[in-house]
Order: C-alpha cells, then structure tokens, then sequence
C-alpha cells in the first residue's frame, strides 16, 4: 500500500519541517473524518485548568482520544487547526511543544486563528482535525 498521505516542504516555501508541521499534504482518496474543535473540557469534569500548557495537554489528549474512535493515529491527520485567544508569538511559543507532541512525530498541515473567545470565557485554546482514515 502507498503512504495515504504525503507531506511536502517546497523550498520555494519557508521550512515548516524545521518547527514541526508540513506546509504541504496530499492525501489519497478514501474516507475523511472532520473532528470538532477539541478544549481542555474533560469527561471526568475536572476544571479547566488555567495555563495555556495545560489546557494545551487537555486539549491534545481529547484530541488523541478522537482519533482513537475512528481507529486513527496521529500519522493520519491531514490538517490541525489551532484557535488560540489572545494569540502572540510567545503564547504561540509556548503552546507549540505540546501541540506538535499530539503528533508523534507526524507533521499535519497547520493553521493558527488568533480569536477573541472560545466557548467559554476559561478556555484559551482549540484544536479541530482533518483526518484520512485508515484502509
């Protein structure tokens, strides 16, 4: 079987490989799961932590829990999108190692949105992700 996804990093581009994300993924036909935007809600009601990396790590965990119900791993997310409150390069900086640690090592498309709120007025950070489920 062929890589269901390829991931691209033109030199023509700015070297997205080098902070974790591809600027480029091709993606084989076959099925596609959309999952929603992803916060640091947990199932057990536990409150929202107050730090961005915290609520990064909660946020990364519900997401690897969505992909566990379609039967998917990290390798197979196409596009993470990121909407982040009060979005600067240093919350930016600071959110990124626990964002690309979701992936294992993959490097998904990415998009960050600076937003002025989330859902709630505790949240800071979303994820939502286009995934390429396995054959």
């Amino acid at each position: 079987m062929t890589n269901s996804i390829v991931r691209l990093n033109p030199p023509t581009l700015p070297n997205a490989g080098e902070m974790g994300y591809s600027q480029i993924s091709i993606v084989e036909p076959g099925r596609i799961a959309y999952i929603s935007g992803q916060v640091a809600w947990q199932s057990n009601g536990a409150p929202v932590p107050e730090g961005l990396v915290e609520q990064m790590k909660i946020v990364s965990k519900n997401a690897r829990a969505a992909l566990d119900a379609v039967a998917a791993k990290p390798e197979h997310v196409v596009v993470a999108r990121i909407y982040m409150v009060d979005l600067t390069a240093e919350r930016l900086e600071e959110l990124m190692p626990p964002f690309i640690a979701t992936f294992d090592g993959a490097q998904p498309c990415v998009t960050g949105v600076g937003v002025e709120a989330l859902a709630a007025p505790d949240l800071q950070v979303e994820m939502e992700l286009v995934v390429r489920l396995p054959d």
